[in-house]
C-alpha cells in the first residue's frame, strides 16, 4: 500500500476511534443531544485533518472543547482525544515551543474560567492534574518516540556513510600505493635515463667515432634528457594528492630557507632574505615547524612569481631567540612589491593558501595575509618552536552517532524529569493554596472568646476571618433547631477538627460552640 494511502487509512481509523466516546456520552438517551454529537464529531474530523501539518493545533482544539464541557478538563467524551493528540503532537511536531506555550496558557485560561463561574479553587487543581496526566505525559511519550526514531534513523544513515567512508579510505590507500610506485618508477627509470644520457654524451665527444655517429649520440643524449623531463612531469601528475610525494621532485627534502631563496634568486627573481641571528648552541627547529616555515616562504615566492613577476621580494625570518620577539614564537613574512615587468621561472608551490593554512594550523601556528599600503602583498605566519602533539580526530560518523545518542539521552531525561518536576510543582502549589485557604477560614481563639451571644451579624463579622468552611464538616453534631444559618471556622491552623460553630437567628448570634 502506498504511503499516502496508509496515512489516510490511519487518520480515518483514528477519527472513528475518537468519535466512540463522543457518541456514547453525548447520546440523547444518556443526557446528551444529537447536535452536541455532530459538533464533537466535526471538531475531531478537523483535528485529524490538521494533525499532520500543524500537530499542535488539534491538541489546542480538543483542550478548548474539553474546557467548554468541563472546567476540570477531564471529560469522558474528549479524554481519549486529549491523550491521542497529545502523543501525536509530541511525535510529529519539530518545534517544542508551541506546545510549551499551550501548556502555560491552559492553566491561566482555567483559572480565569473558575473565577468567572464562581467555582471553588479545587476545580482548578483538578484541571492541572488532568493537564499533567492526559496531555503533558502523552506529549512527553511522543517526544521520546520521536527521539528514538531519530536515533535509529541516524544509525542506519551513519552505517551507510561508514561504508562509503571505508570505500573512500580503500581508494585513498590504492592511490597512495600508486603514488609510491610512481616514485619508485621515477627514481629507477630516471637513474637509468641519466646513465644513458651520460654514456651518450661520452660517445658524442669520442674521437674514435665519425661525425654521423657523434651526431646520433648527441641526439640520443638530448632524447634521454627530454624523456627524463617528461617522466618527471608525468610522475608529478600521478603523485598529485600526496603532498609530501608531490613536493619531492620540486625541492630537496632537507632544503633550508636560505637555499630556497638562493634557488629563487638563481631563477631570476629579485629576492632578499633577512634572517635574525640565532644564539650559539640553539637547538634546531623541529621538523614540522621547519617544514611549515619552508612551505610559507615557498608559497610566498610562488605567489610573487605568479601575480607580481619582476617585483622585488623580501623574506623576513625571526627566530624565537631574537630579542624583541615573544618567547617561543617563530615569525616568517614574505613581502612582495607591486606587479612589474618580467617573469620568474620559479616552480609552483603546490596546493595553495588553503593547504598552507592547514599545514600551519597542524604545526600550532596561525597564517595571515594582507595587501601592503604600496600595493604589494604580505604573507605571514607565527609558529611555536615546539608544535603540539597530534591528536587523531574522531571520525565524523562516530561524532554524529555520539551526538545522536546524547540527544536521545537528553530526551529520556526530559521524559522522566519534566513530569516529576511538574508533579512536584503541582504538589507545592496545591500545598501553598491549601495553606492559604486554611488561613482564610482560621478563627483565632482570642477572637472566638470575645464573641458574645446576642451580638448582631455585623458585630460578629468584625472578628471573623474572610471565608467560612464549605458547609458542615463530616461527622459533626447536628445543628441546633430553629437557626437561620450556621457558619463553621477552623479552630486550629493545620488540623481539620475541632471547629468553631456560630449559629444566627433573626440577625443575631444565637449559639456558639466548639464541636469535634
Amino acid at each position: 500500500m502506498p504511503e499516502r494511502a496508509r496515512e489516510r487509512a490511519f487518520d480515518l481509523a483514528l477519527w472513528l476511534l475518537l468519535c466512540v466516546p463522543v457518541l456514547l456520552k453525548s447520546d440523547p438517551e444518556d443526557g446528551g443531544s444529537w447536535p452536541r454529537v455532530a459538533v464533537g464529531a466535526a471538531v475531531l474530523a478537523v483535528c485529524v485533518a490538521l494533525g499532520r501539518r500543524w500537530p499542535t493545533v488539534p491538541l489546542a482544539l480538543v483542550v478548548a472543547a474539553s474546557l467548554a464541557t468541563s472546567p476540570e478538563l477531564f471529560t469522558p467524551s474528549y479524554t481519549l482525544a486529549l491523550v491521542a493528540f497529545g502523543c501525536l503532537a509530541g511525535r510529529r511536531a519539530e518545534a517544542v515551543r508551541p506546545a510549551l506555550w499551550l501548556f502555560g496558557a491552559v492553566p491561566l485560561a482555567g483559572l480565569a474560567l473558575v473565577r468567572l463561574t464562581g467555582r471553588p479553587l479545587g476545580v482548578w487543581f483538578a484541571l492541572l492534574l488532568s493537564l499533567a496526566l492526559a496531555v503533558v505525559a502523552p506529549w512527553l511519550i511522543g517526544r521520546y518516540a520521536r527521539q528514538y526514531d531519530r536515533l535509529v534513523r541516524s544509525g542506519w544513515e551513519l552505517a551507510d556513510r561508514m561504508e562509503h567512508e571505508q570505500a573512500a579510505v580503500a581508494d585513498r590507500e590504492r592511490l597512495r600505493e600508486r603514488s609510491r610506485i610512481a616514485g619508485d618508477m621515477h627514481d629507477s627509470l630516471g637513474h637509468d635515463l641519466a646513465l644513458i644520457a651520460i654514456r651518450a654524451g661520452a660517445l658524442e665527444v669520442d674521437p674514435a667515432l665519425g661525425p654521423d655517429q657523434q651526431r646520433a649520440a648527441g641526439e640520443l643524449r638530448r632524447a634521454a634528457a627530454d624523456a627524463t623531463g617528461r617522466l618527471r612531469d608525468i610522475i608529478g601528475v600521478l603523485r598529485e594528492g600526496d603532498e609530501e610525494a608531490a613536493d619531492a621532485p620540486v625541492a630537496p627534502a632537507d632544503e633550508t630557507v636560505a637555499e630556497l631563496v638562493a634557488r629563487a634568486r638563481a631563477s631570476g627573481m629579485p629576492v632578499e632574505l633577512r634572517e635574525s641571528p640565532r644564539r650559539d648552541g640553539a637547538a634546531p627547529l623541529p621538523e614540522m615547524t621547519a617544514r611549515a616555515v619552508h612551505r610559507v616562504v615557498r608559497e610566498g615566492l610562488t605567489n610573487a612569481a605568479k601575480h607580481a613577476p619582476g617585483a622585488p621580494v623580501e623574506v623576513h625570518l625571526d627566530h624565537p631567540e631574537h630579542p624583541g620577539r615573544p618567547a617561543g614564537t617563530v615569525r616568517v613574512r614574505v613581502v612582495s612589491g607591486p606587479a612589474g615587468a618580467g617573469r620568474s621561472g620559479l616552480a609552483s608551490g603546490g596546493t595553495g593558501l588553503v593547504g598552507l593554512d592547514e599545514r600551519v594550523r597542524l604545526a600550532g601556528g596561525t597564517l595571515g595575509q594582507r595587501v601592503t599600503p604600496g600595493g604589494g602583498f604580505e604573507l605571514s605566519a607565527a609558529l611555536p618552536p615546539h608544535p603540539p602533539a597530534a591528536r587523531p580526530a574522531a571520525p565524523r560518523s562516530a561524532r554524529e552517532l555520539d551526538r545522536a545518542r546524547r540527544e536521545v539521552r537528553r530526551g529520556l531525561a526530559r521524559a522522566i524529569w519534566i513530569p516529576l518536576a511538574l508533579l512536584a510543582a503541582l504538589g507545592l502549589l496545591m500545598a501553598g493554596v491549601a495553606l492559604y485557604t486554611q488561613h482564610q477560614s482560621y478563627l483565632e481563639p482570642e477572637d472566638y472568646t470575645r464573641i458574645r451571644l446576642g451580638q448582631t451579624r455585623a458585630e460578629v463579622g468584625e472578628r471573623l476571618p474572610d471565608r467560612p468552611l464549605d458547609g458542615r464538616p463530616a461527622r459533626a453534631p447536628a445543628e441546633p433547631p430553629g437557626m437561620d444559618e450556621c457558619l463553621y471556622y477552623r479552630a486550629t491552623m493545620f488540623a481539620a477538627i475541632p471547629v468553631y460553630r456560630l449559629c444566627f437567628r433573626a440577625g443575631h448570634l444565637a449559639d456558639r460552640a466548639e464541636v469535634p
